[in-house]
């Protein structure tokens, strides 16, 4: 549950602003996409058949914020699957990834599970924080670098699934590791998947590697109620996203008059999240008008859940192996280290 993808929002290069943005005790790099971008792209997918939207766009402050309440939710298993997996097996993924790394994290939210590496970790060259929300960035940023005040922390506001250059660190790093916690990777449709993939590999380089979160196939008894709990957070959460839209796109959406759903695609072995239109209505954005009849659903979110081997063969075609699989022992959720392959 994190950002996605989209035709007219995918893998490009991007600039930063001149204008470096300086908090307190760090200096963050902004390729932050400009709202023009944003509404090319939220029109695009609410003009097609059927609708979407990208679940990028999900991540405004109060979006953010309303995604760590979801992460501690009894429903959802990934987040505390997944820092299970960190607790008992940390020192030996640090003992993998080797000395004097920089490590980059991609969508780092309020940077709960870093910490865990960055305790363990020989002689770091740097860690490089990537989040589109910039208040959310600049609040982790700097309170990572309050409890670690020897280590460099370069952050960099960007849509990760676009193409930028990392940071120089003042120490060179023997290796990059690219860190993506969590179970992103299955918010990408396959193709957008590999692409994402083969950039991570460009970012990390010769001799480079990858951590990243993937999230197993399980039975769907499991995974339904972790995309629709019982408090609604998710359902604020998902709706939090028509808001931002009225609020920055000038759009007209009626909150009342949306409601929120989750359900299993079996065949895709993806979870399917949606914002359902409760009766035939029009939204308007400027001059643009958009119809919905009754029922109509906009896609906001798929989540793909991956069996060993389908992940093994996603990641040697973009240009990685596996080199180690950590996972919890009802072996819901994976913790898998890629090495670049020469």
């Amino acid at each position: 549950m994190i950002a996605g993808n989209s035709p007219e929002y995918g893998l490009r290069k991007t600039v930063p602003d001149k204008n470096f943005m300086k908090p307190s005790k760090i200096k963050l790099l902004d390729y932050h996409p400009q709202k023009a971008d944003m509404r090319t792209d939220v029109l695009y997918g609410l003009r097609s058949k059927p609708k979407w939207a990208s679940s990028m766009y999900f991540y405004d402050e109060r979006g953010s914020h309303l995604f760590d309440q979801i992460t501690e939710l009894p429903e959802y298993y990934p987040t505390r699957t997944e820092i299970g997996i960190m607790q008992r097996h940390a020192a030996e993924m640090c003992q993998v990834l080797g000395k004097n790394v920089m490590l980059v994290e991609l969508g780092s939210g309020s940077a709960q599970k870093v910490g865990k590496l960055l305790d363990q970790l020989d002689e770091i060259s740097a860690y490089v924080p990537i989040e589109i929300s910039r208040e959310h960035l600049i609040n982790s940023a700097e309170r990572l670098q309050e409890e670690y005040p020897n280590l460099e922390i370069l952050p960099v506001c960007a849509d990760f699934t676009a193409e930028f250059d990392l940071p120089e660190p003042a120490i060179t790093p023997q290796r990059v590791v690219v860190y993506f916690p969590g179970s992103t990777i299955g918010n990408f449709d396959p193709p957008d998947a590999l692409t994402l993939l083969k950039n991570c590999a460009r970012l990390a380089g010769g001799n480079g590697g990858m951590l990243i979160g993937v999230d197993l196939r399980k039975n769907p008894d499991v995974i339904t109620p972790a995309y629709n709990d019982n408090a609604g957070v998710t359902a604020a959460f998902n709706m939090n996203l028509l808001e931002r839209l009225n609020r920055e796109l000038g759009t007209n959406f009626d909150l009342e008059k949306f409601h929120h759903e989750a359900v299993w695609n079996d065949d895709e072995s993806r979870i399917e999240m949606y914002l359902i239109s409760d009766t035939d209505q029009q939204v308007t954005m400027g001059d643009e008008v958009i119809a919905f009849k009754q029922g109509e659903r906009i896609n906001t979110e798929s989540s793909y859940k991956f069996s060993r081997e389908r992940f093994a063969a996603l990641a040697k075609e973009a240009g990685f192996s596996v080199n180690k699989v950590w996972t919890d022992e009802c072996d819901w959720f994976s913790v898998q280290y890629l090495e670049t392959v020469a």
